[in-house]
């Protein structure tokens, strides 16, 4: 029997999004396959620093926005 680990409930967007505890904000980016790409981040109503994404653990029923920035001219 193949054991899986239980996973926790996020607010993405103002969708519920499933992910593994302990995931780091660079984890679900990595996993949306965003990493690289123009974004900000805001968790908890709070904008994350690019440099702290790999350092912040996310709990249960976090709320994460994700902005794509869009360049003009």
């Amino acid at each position: 029997m193949v054991e899986t680990s239980p996973m926790m409930n996020i607010l993405l967007n103002g969708q519920p999004y499933s992910l593994h505890p302990e995931s780091s904000v660079a984890d679900l980016l990595h996993l949306l396959e965003v990493n690289g790409k123009r974004i900000a981040v805001e968790l908890n109503g709070d904008i994350v620093s690019r440099v702290r994404f790999a350092e912040i653990t996310l709990s249960p029923m976090d709320r994460v926005e994700i902005v794509h920035a869009i360049g003009g001219g």
